[in-house]
Parts: C-alpha cells; structure tokens; sequence
C-alpha cells in the first residue's frame, strides 16, 4: 500500500511539474530561447512584454487562488480559535481543523500547503526567466519592479506556510524546524528531498525578499484599482510590520511602521499611497478600492475562489458555514464591545436564527475582495509596539484612533500598568480584525495558548496539534523532510 502511494504521488508530483514547466515557459519561452537579434520588430517587443505582465498576474493569481489567500488561509486562522462556532460539521469547510483533529492525511490542508509551494514555486522561475530577458523588451525599471513583486509574493507565501506549520518564532527565537526553504525553480521532482529549515532560516528569508522588494517598488500606481491589489512600497512595508512583530522585534515594528504613519493623529501615511482609516467602518467593505485597503484580492466571474472557498459562503448567508460565539469565550459578547460599537451594529447581524458576520456579502457569486492588508493592522501592530517598548501615549492614540473611529463615544479607563494597554490593544484587534485570519497568529506569535471551542480546550503550545502536522503527501515524496 505503501508503494502504490508513493507511485501515486510521485505521479502527481511529476504532472504538477510538467504543469508549472507549462506555466512558466508557454507564455515566454519563444522569447527567453530565441536568438539575439539587432532589430526586434515594435509589434514583437510589444507582444513579448504583455507575456511577461502575464506571467507576474499568474503570481498573484497563484497567490489568491482558493486554497491560499483566496480563502483558506483567513479561514482556518479564524476558525481555530474561539469567536465562531460551527454549523454543519463538515470537514471539506474546515471541521477537522475547528476540532483541531486534523492530521497529515487531510487532503485540504495538503492543498494549502501544495497551492503555497506551487506559488512559491512559480516565483523562482520567474525570478530566474526575468534576468534572461532584455532590457529591450522589459525596460531595467519595469523589470525591477516585477522582481520586487515577485519577492513579496514569495515573502507573504513562505509566512503563511511557516504561521501554520511550525512552532512559533517566540517559542524558542526561531530555533525549531520550520518549512523546507525552498529558492531556486523546480521543472521536476528530481529535488524534491529537502530538510526543514530552521523557523528562524525562513524568517530571515522573508524579510530578505521583503528588504530587496522594498526599494524597487513603485511608490504609487495611477488608479485607485492597482494600488489596492498590486504591491507597492507601502504594501512591502506593512507586511514587515506584520512580520516583525510575529518575530517580538518591537523596535523594528516601530521603526517600519512609522515610515507609513504619522506621528500624531489623525495617522496617515505620508508617502506613497495615501493610507489612512475611512471615516466609516462599514465603508472600508463596501469600498474595495479605498486607501485603506493596502492589499486586497480582487475576483471576477472569470476567476471565482473556488467551491467552499469564499470567505461569504463560511460567514454570511451563502452557506453559513460558521456563526459567531455569543458564549462568554467569544468576543461578541465581550463587554467591552458595545452595541454602539458599529463594528458590531452594521457588521453583524442574525440570519436563520444565527448571528453571522457581514464583512463579506457576495452571497450570490462569491465575489468579496480578500483584505490581506489593511491599514488598520499596521497602525494597531504599531500601537502594541510602542505599548511593549515605546510611547505608550502614542500607542492609546493609535488604539483610541481605531476604537473611536467605530464608537466615538466609548472611552478607555486609565490603564495601570504596560501590560494593561497591551491586553487592551490585543482586545481591540479581536474586533477590528475579526473574521480576516488573525486570532490564531496573535494567540501563536505571543507563545499563548488557543481557546478553542472547537477542541473544547485550551491548546498549549507544547500540543502536538498547535500547528499543523506536516502532510502526508510531502512526508511520502520527500525523503528528507524529517532528517
């Protein structure tokens, strides 16, 4: 049996190598292995240069698909912790991992990992396509600005596979095994043996791909639509943010952050993108393109996330997958989220007995925008690093900043203590990111443990379920991954 599967995967294997060979060279093969020539027709510059933009838009594809960011990534983060209760107890939606029963042989948390190691995949054959193409065809500038979205993507894909799979950073200072770093492109399975790197190996990485993105990247874009769903500098930035705080590197949270935030209220960014916080919570939903949204993934008919996939199906009326906690564990019916709190108001409400969460309201086609990044994270990443090891002035501004924005009323007591404003801060995250996949990386980056209703326990960090096991089809194929 076990051969018939190692022949089965090593199959698979070999067809998704031969898929992403496709990929990568029917779009630019003709032109990467074609001859030098003096004179390159106009119509035949201009023909190679739109594959090349093809081929970067097959990254941010990759990277959305459904399996990924386009879905599974926000929900299984949300999921495993206590805000949401389950409805059907099916585990192609995510039961196994609500129950934190899942184990190598899921098959939908294989195709996470499978659809992030593609992604990644498809960055290094870009990376290495794009320097063999002239500078007549991609100008030096254009070309550089697609190296630099290549890395994020590759940056953001290696996070959301080191925050599931591996031991937190804070555990031991990234001395456990992580994932296997994996930088050069794959055309087969002939490498396919690769040992975990350290979580600390893969950090670094991400932050050497987020650094060398930085520079290269444009500062604006022309429209309103590629500066919410392409990479630009402030993109890179406040994912850096993101990661360094994963990392408890506050000083460097701080110091990233305020390259986009001002340093008193009202924040906003000063350069690149406008970013700043709408006026209207409810808006920053309703208006997918505002410059709040940092990073967004944008679907159309022709791009679907996929079935069981969209983030509304799970939430809102589309299938109602999940419905929020009003036990005492969950946050809504934490007092200290009123109900004049229009989070609250106009972003939940009660559908077929059940109250749901609205973020996401495509019940029909399932078109909702993903919010990857968004400039409320940064500022509330900001705040609990000045609250750990800076301002803590600055920090209750950046936290009033996000409450008052929903409930201008509500005041906060005098806090006592540092901690105090941290817990606050972790307590406003709670609710301002709610159903965007934060809850189980800010409970994991800290070393805390899980609440998970699901489980029907708390989950300790020494748990062998506290992060994902890493999945059958990648322990049969690579021999190495446990050495």
């Amino acid at each position: 049996m076990k051969n018939s599967l190692k022949n089965i995967y090593r199959f698979s294997k070999v067809a998704l190598a031969i898929a992403l060979l496709a990929a990568s060279t029917s779009c630019g093969k003709d032109f990467l292995d074609r001859n030098s020539e003096l004179d390159i027709p106009e119509e035949q510059i201009s023909a190679e240069a739109l594959r090349v933009e093809g081929q970067v838009n097959g990254l941010y594809a990759s990277l959305k698909n459904g399996a990924l960011y386009g879905g599974r990534y926000l929900i299984y983060n949300d999921i495993r912790g206590e805000e949401f209760l389950n409805r059907g107890g099916n585990n192609v939606t995510g039961y196994s991992v609500y129950q934190f029963s899942n184990d190598p042989s899921d098959s939908y948390v294989a195709g996470f990992w499978i659809q992030a190691y593609v992604t990644i995949n498809r960055v290094n054959i870009f990376l290495d396509n794009i320097s063999k193409v002239s500078d007549d065809i991609v100008p030096a500038e254009k070309k550089a600005q697609y190296i630099s979205e290549a890395k994020f993507i590759r940056a953001i894909s290696y996070y959301t596979l080191v925050q599931l799979f591996a031991k937190p950073y804070a555990a031991d200072n990234g001395a456990s095994q992580g994932v296997p770093l994996r930088l050069t492109p794959e055309k087969s399975v002939d490498n396919n043996a690769a040992q975990r790197a350290t979580v600390k190996a893969i950090y670094d990485q991400i932050l050497k791909d987020l650094n060398e993105a930085e520079p290269t990247a444009v500062a604006n874009y022309g429209d309103a639509y590629r500066r919410g769903t392409r990479v630009h500098k402030n993109t890179v930035i406040a994912l850096k943010t993101r990661v360094y705080l994963a990392m408890k590197n506050f000083p460097k949270v701080i110091e990233e952050a305020n390259k986009i935030v001002s340093p008193n209220a009202p924040f906003a960014a000063t350069s690149g993108v406008p970013h700043k916080l709408l006026e209207k919570i409810e808006s920053v939903f309703a208006d997918k393109t505002s410059d709040e949204r940092i990073l967004s993934f944008p679907f159309e008919l022709t791009n679907i996330p996929g079935t069981q996939n969209q983030l509304s199906y799970y939430y809102n009326m589309g299938n109602i997958e999940y419905y929020l906690n009003k036990g005492t564990t969950g946050i809504y019916a934490n007092p200290n989220w009123p109900e004049t709190d229009a989070r609250k108001s106009a972003l939940t409400g009660v559908a077929s007995g059940f109250t749901i969460l609205k973020k996401y309201t495509d019940v029909g086609t399932y078109l909702d925008w993903v919010p990857a990044i968004r400039y409320a994270e940064v500022l509330l990443n900001l705040a609990e690093a000045e609250a750990e090891v800076g301002d803590q002035g600055r920090a209750l501004a950046l936290l009033k900043a996000i409450r008052n924005r929903s409930d201008a009323a509500y005041t906060f007591p005098a806090f006592a203590s540092r901690s105090a404003l941290v817990d606050a801060i972790l307590l406003e995250r709670r609710i301002e990111l709610l159903g965007e996949g934060f809850r189980a990386p800010d409970l994991q980056r800290r070393n805390s443990p899980i609440n998970s209703v699901g489980a029907g326990r708390l989950v300790q960090p020494n748990d062998d379920h506290y992060v994902f096991p890493i999945p059958l089809r990648e322990l049969i194929d690579n021999v190495d991954i446990n050495k």
